[in-house]
Formats: structure tokens, sequence, C-alpha cells
């Protein structure tokens, strides 16, 4: 099967990275993660304008009509810039909560089971509550659930967190989507984030190599830099055929191996930047640490390697079964 991309889906992909440049730049990124402020409203309602949270609605719904391929590009290009928010569940929430489709509204997600944290819940105007069917919470239910939530520290800057209290009551049951499908396609996109960091480190690590000089020498000229780098480009090819893959089919168990791969490389890849770039990696003006840190967010979000691998085991033990009989 081929993957490559179409002349539409590279001109979206260069149409997305040129806007979050002009929109969320280095600068830009460094005085969010300084300033400690929530969702920016600003860039939020300019998300919207440009489609990244209605891509999949039907044209006749305001939307833009594409799939989950094109879909996976934008969270890609969202991933490079560390792009924060609840992007993944406002726009699986478009179409379904008033104003997400737009970027009027915040849409964060939270699990019945009270398994996991909530993102950004303080800045959201709706909740998702998924186990058992999806519910939607918003208005003075909200509140209250943000009143009693307590707040839990945040390895990532960019990224506030909060257990609220169960169960969560004022809530307005959905038809549809099913919550198989939400999980599912949650975290495809959540997978397409960390490919994108994790392209994004091996960049860095790249540039760093080249214009970092020891013993009068390029680092990028020695044995061990040399394998961390192409380690680096291995995992994350690896994790964009699998991402790829799996937006094309959008078979669960497709998905939760590129969930594994991609969280793999992300972490694997701000790891290995760090030591390509030494001590300096570890320091506050250094952006590998947030890479590295969001990365280790996102592998808990949506599904967990644990839950990946229970997956892809349960499919394993089924064909063996198969085979067998």
């Amino acid at each position: 099967m081929d993957f490559s991309l179409s002349e539409d889906q590279l001109a979206l992909r260069v149409g997305v990275r040129e806007l979050l440049a002009g929109r969320f730049g280095r600068e830009r990124m460094r005085a969010a993660v300084e300033s400690g402020e929530g969702v920016d409203r600003g860039l939020w309602a300019e998300l919207g304008a440009a489609g990244f949270f209605a891509l999949r609605l039907p044209e006749a719904e305001g939307g833009v009509g594409l799939g989950l391929p094109e879909s996976v590009l934008l969270f890609e290009e969202a991933g490079r810039v560390l792009l924060p928010g609840p992007l993944v569940a406002t726009h699986l929430a478009a179409g379904v909560v008033k104003g997400a489709a737009e970027g009027r509204a915040v849409v964060t997600v939270a699990d019945a089971s009270g398994r996991g944290v909530v993102a950004d819940l303080g800045d959201a105007d709706a909740l998702l509550v998924l186990g058992g069917g999806v519910r939607v919470v918003g208005g003075e239910p909200l509140r209250d659930v943000v009143r009693g939530a307590v707040a839990v520290r945040s390895v990532d800057p960019l990224t506030a967190l909060h257990r609220p209290v169960l169960p969560i009551a004022g809530t307005q049951s959905l038809a549809s989507p099913a919550v198989g499908t939400l999980r599912c396609e949650g975290a495809l996109l959540t997978a397409a984030e960390q490919l994108g960091s994790a392209a994004r480190s091996t960049e860095t690590a790249v540039q760093h190599a080249r214009g970092r000089e020891q013993f009068g020498a390029a680092i990028g000229s020695f044995q061990a830099v040399k394998h961390l780098c192409a380690q680096m480009l291995v995992r994350t090819e690896l994790a964009r055929a699998a991402v790829y893959a799996a937006a094309v089919t959008g078979d669960p168990v497709e998905v939760a191996g590129a969930k594994l791969l991609a969280d793999e490389a992300a972490v694997g890849n701000a790891r290995d930047c760090l030591q390509v770039h030494g001590g300096m990696g570890f320091t506050w003006e250094a952006d590998v640490h947030l890479h590295l840190k969001r990365a280790w967010l996102r592998s808990g979000r949506w599904l967990t390697a644990a839950e990946a691998e229970e997956v892809l085991a349960g499919d394993l033990g089924a064909a063996e079964g198969v085979e067998r009989g």
C-alpha cells in the first residue's frame, strides 16, 4: 500500500506549518512558558478559523470534509511546535459541542472511572466524560467540577493538570460518537503529536551536532553522536509509517501499535537529543527538555503503553488461536 502524501496533503502540511510558525513560533512558545498562562483564546480562534478543529466535519456542516490522514498531518505539525491546550479533545468535539469547530469553545476530556488526570480543566468551556457512553459537562455543573478539582503538579509547564472529584453530575448524554471510536481517534491524534515532536527533536540534534565543535571538529563527525542521530531518525520513520498507516485503516490494533511506537520515538528522541546537547540541554534556556516533558505527558494520554501492549497481545493471541484452530 502506498502511503505517500498527495499534492493536496503536502500543501496542507506546508500551510499548517507556516500558520503555526507565524502564530506560535519559538518566541511565543517561550513567552507562554515564562508567563504560565493558560489557553490563548486568540490563537484558539485563529486555529478554528483555519479549519483545525472542523477539518473532518462535512462541508454541509461548515467543515472542511477531510479525513483522519489529513488530521494526522495537522497534529504532527502541532507536536513539532509544542502547541499547548486540549487540541485533540476539541478536535474530536467539533460538531458535538457548540463552538468547538469554530475555536470558540475549549473542550477537554475526563475518564468516568477517575483514571488519570484532566488537562487544562480550568480553561475548558466543556468537558467530555468517557465511560459507558459519552457525556458533556458545561455551564454551572462544569464550574462545580473545576471548584472541586485538585490541582496536580504537571511536569509540562504548558499543561495544567487537575484531578476532578467523581462521579461528575449534571452531564448530558450523547448518542454518538461511540466511546471506543473517540478513544481510538484520540490515541491516533496524540500519536501524531508525538511523531511531530520526535521529528523536531531529531532535527534539533542534527543541527546542534553540525554547529557545535569540540577538539577542532564538529561533534557530528564523532561516531557516538552519529549513532545517536541515526537511532533518532530510525525511531521517527518507524513511528511515521505506523501512524500514517493507522490513519488510513483506522484499525484499533494498528492505532495501538502506532501510539506505542510514537511514544517511544518522542521520549527516546528527546532523551538522545539531550545527550547530543550535553550539559546545555538540561538548562532552562534550551527547548529540548520541553519536548521531553511533553512527550512524557502525552505517553499517558488516551492510550498508555501498558494498554497498547494489551491490545497488541490480545490480537496476537486471537490470531494464534485461529491459526491453531
